[in-house]
Formats: C-alpha cells, structure tokens, sequence
C-alpha cells in the first residue's frame, strides 16, 4: 500500500529550523479550476482527488488537505442533506438521540472520502492530511445544536451516551484513514468551542483521546482543530494527544502560543473569508506578514487560515499567500 510522506518529522523540521511551514486548509477552491460545481465534486471522492491535485499544482503546497465536509458523517448516520451547486453541503435533519445507530463505515459518502484518500495516498508525492469531524461536533449535527447542548448541560448521562456512538464510529474512520496511506488527519471540532472547560474536557477532549489514540503514529499525525474561543480551553485540548492544534481566527493565536510547549506546533489563524476569499493578493501578503512579525517569538507557529477556505476563494490569493510565507522565510534566514 503507498504511503503519503509523514508529516510528524516536517513539522518538526520547521520548528527547529525557525523556517516558516505553510498548511492552509485548502481543497475546496480547486473546483474552480477544473470548472466543477460543488454538488459535483462533493459526490465524488475521484473529482475531490482532482481538485486537490490540481490546486497542489497551482500552489506547489507541501502538505495538502482533503476537503472539509462536516455533513458527510452525519449522513452516514442517517440525517437529510441539502446539496448545493456553490457550497458545501447543509445539513437539513436530525435524528432523535434514542434512534441513532453508528453506521458502518463506508457508508455513503464516507465511502467517496475515503476513496479520495486512497487516490491521493497513490498519486501525490506531498503529505496529504484526511478530514472528519470531531465527536461532539458530529453529535450537535446529529441531533441539533441547541438539544445537544441543553443534553450536556442538565442530562449527562444521555449526553455520553450520544458521544460514545458518535466516537465508536469516529475511531473506526480515523483507522480506516490511516490505512489508506495518508499522512494524517485534522479532526475538525469547532463546536466544543462553545463549551466551558471542564464540559470541553468531559464532552470532547476525553472521546478525542479514544479516537486519537489507536490511529496516530510516527506514520500518521492527527491535527486538532477548533475554531472557537480556544483560549481557556488549552490544557484540555493539549490532553488529547493531538500532534498539534489548529486554531481560528476568533482568538489572537499568540494567547494559545503562550500556553503549548515550544516545540508543539499551533497552526492558524489567518481570516479565511475576511483575508483569503475577500481580500487582494496584496492585503493577503500584509496579512500573512502581519501574522509571521506579530509570531516572531514563537517558532512552532504554522502558518494557515483559521479555517477552510472558501470554494469561490481566487485562486491568485492563496498562491499570494504561499508567496508571502516564502519571502519572509528567505528573508530572515540566519
């Protein structure tokens, strides 16, 4: 079985060498060059594959990502989608808590990612990290924000009895990943952003630590993500056994810099509407210098977006932004 190059020891390397690495988390925009509409390529793990490939291309990126998609485990289990010509798709339904059943993982469109996975696993020579969502994100998009969130708050018992069937799956396609040779996974957790952190510890961190555990590997990192006010929530995040964090643009990324060990690598935080899908390749190269200056302390800052990076984002903006990383690199060599 091919396997992606690993990126444990190239996050490494840009840590100890104080050169600048550049992970943004971009896949979506590659629709644009292949003229593909959203409802397309998000059917096919093949035409993902494409757009991955073909935006690799453009950018000449070191690390790739696959596409984003948190409805796709959702339904797998089973909630309605509304599928979109522009944008990802929407989720449209939930499932009452006492009827979920975890899926087999396979099922519908876990089948197309994984099938993606595979073919970049093949193919692409750069180290390519897999997308999924986190355990309690998933149960939110399961059975609705606003009930799982009053469940966590006055019914914990059926609160972990939801989470322990949305991370029995999700350790399941965390390992079905790895085998496709990719190089990692980021596991998105965006709604554990909203929780205090001692339910962030209970509801999120300690099921990441059963899905992370098993999978990741000298072979295969497993990146952290969550976009919310991560600030308070550090240690819990840290206790995961994440290889890194990666963070949004709702936080100043140098109060969560503080907080990890200098030789763990935090990765963000870039405004991925406000700078990459809105801005000029001009106000991208500020940005991205405005961010490195502002880091200059910190060596074990990996330089991305906050989060994915819009489908209608030009393309000529993140090849700005891959430029700017470049330039600062070369100009504060030793």
């Amino acid at each position: 079985m091919p396997t992606s190059s690993s990126v444990v020891p190239l996050l490494a390397s840009a840590i100890q060498s104080r050169s600048r690495l550049a992970i943004p988390l971009a896949a979506v925009p590659g629709m644009q060059l292949l003229n593909l509409t959203a409802d397309e390529v998000h059917r096919s793990g093949k035409l993902q594959f494409e757009c991955i490939r073909a935006l690799a291309m453009q950018t000449g990126a070191e690390v790739l990502v696959t596409f984003m998609d948190l409805s796709v485990e959702a339904e797998a289990f089973g909630c309605d989608i509304r599928h979109s010509d522009t944008g990802n798709p929407e989720i449209v339904g939930t499932i009452a808590s006492e009827h979920l059943v975890a899926p087999a993982v396979g099922t519908a469109r876990t089948g197309e990612v994984l099938h993606c996975a595979e073919l970049c696993a093949e193919q692409l020579p750069q180290p390519v990290l897999a997308g999924l969502i986190g355990p309690f994100s998933l149960a939110c998009c399961l059975t609705g924000m606003t009930e799982m969130m009053m469940i966590a708050a006055v019914e914990p018992d059926k609160a972990h009895a939801i989470l322990r069937i949305a991370t029995d799956f999700l350790r399941q396609y965390l390992l079905a990943f790895r085998k496709t040779g990719l190089a990692g996974a980021i596991i998105a957790e965006p709604t554990a952003g909203l929780l205090s952190p001692d339910m962030c510890r209970d509801y999120s961190s300690n099921y990441l630590r059963e899905i992370i555990e098993p999978a990741k590997g000298d072979d295969f990192a497993i990146i952290l993500h969550n976009c919310g006010k991560t600030e308070k929530q550090v240690p819990s995040l840290l206790s995961t056994g994440a290889d890194a964090l990666h963070v949004g643009n709702a936080v100043d990324i140098r109060q969560i810099l503080e907080q990890a060990p200098a030789d763990f690598p935090i990765l963000g935080n870039l405004d991925p509407v406000g700078v990459f899908c809105n801005g000029t390749e001009d106000t991208v190269r500020i940005a991205v210098r405005d961010l490195l200056q502002a880091t200059a302390a910190y060596p074990n800052l990996i330089v991305s977006s906050g989060c994915d990076i819009p489908a209608q984002t030009p393309i000529a903006n993140i090849k700005a932004f891959f430029e700017a990383v470049k330039d600062y690199n070369q100009e504060n060599q030793p």
